[in-house]
């Protein structure tokens, strides 16, 4: 049976030592390199650049060397180009939240001026029906409101209208058909003296959302306003007006508030 011929290896050094050999020419031609330009005449530095600066323009916009040179100049030139262009840009953020601002105070301002002439001609019935003994007529920039006492209207605990209420209701009744200019919103409030057992209304707000049917029941009755632009509510002891701990503050809560919105109020 035939041998496999054994690999004899070739004469010389071993191949690593050729390659070890021209690493360390390499590096040192690098040293040597390094040497001679720590070395450098400053003078023939300057006439080198000088040379190459008026060869191939590599210095321009007055430069002097090569940290000052065209790439370094366009550089800072962007930088400063940026930082005008990131503060118009938040300037003009700044102007455009305050032309904003300013937009939606003169809407305010708008809806408060037609607020106050509608409260204004409300509070002018109100006076001429001889009812402002019973009715509170305030307003804001979203409506106009009109307060009814509670203890006029209701016996305590009953949301059964009192017979001497129904005038002032009537009168009430011709305000909003002539002024209302969109929504009416009709809210009974209660004080926060619990409902004692043997009542009609288990709690407060059964009360007072009853109050508010009963009132937006007699509209509906009485006058030609459109059920589908008045809502009702109960709103119990949660809003108060005035102290509870006082009888005067219970009485000012015991209430029931119609919010008349005119035509720019945000409903």
């Amino acid at each position: 049976m035939a041998k496999r011929k054994e690999e004899t290896p070739p004469p010389g050094s071993p191949a690593w030592m050729a390659t070890f050999g021209d690493l360390m020419n390499l590096l040192l031609c690098f040293f040597v390199l390094l040497f001679s330009m720590s070395t450098v005449d400053a003078q023939k530095f300057e006439m080198i650049a000088a040379s190459f600066a008026d060869t191939f323009s590599i210095f321009s916009a007055g430069a002097q060397a090569i940290g000052d040179g065209i790439l370094v100049s366009n550089g800072v030139s962007q930088l400063n180009e940026l930082d005008e262009l990131i503060n118009s840009m938040g300037k003009a953020e700044k102007a455009e939240e305050q032309n904003e601002m300013d937009a939606k105070a003169e809407v305010e301002a708008e809806k408060l001026k037609h607020a106050e002439e509608l409260a204004e001609k409300i509070e002018e019935s109100v006076q001429e029906s001889n009812v402002a003994g019973e009715v509170e007529v305030e307003f804001n920039s979203q409506y106009v409101e009109l307060t009814l006492k509670g203890a006029f209207l209701f016996d305590s605990g009953s949301a059964q209208l009192k017979e001497e209420a129904l005038p002032v209701l009537e009168q009430v009744g011709v305000i909003l058909e002539r002024y209302s200019e969109s929504i009416i919103e009709i809210e009974g409030h209660t004080d926060n003296v619990p409902i004692s057992s043997g009542h009609r209304y288990a709690d407060n707000n059964e009360l007072s959302s009853a109050r508010a049917l009963s009132v937006f029941n007699y509209f509906i009755d009485t006058t030609s306003l459109d059920p589908a632009i008045i809502k009702h509510s109960g709103r119990g002891e949660y809003v108060p007006v005035a102290d509870n701990n006082t009888p005067e503050g219970r009485a000012k809560n015991r209430r029931v508030a119609i919010k008349i919105y005119h035509a720019l109020s945000s409903y």
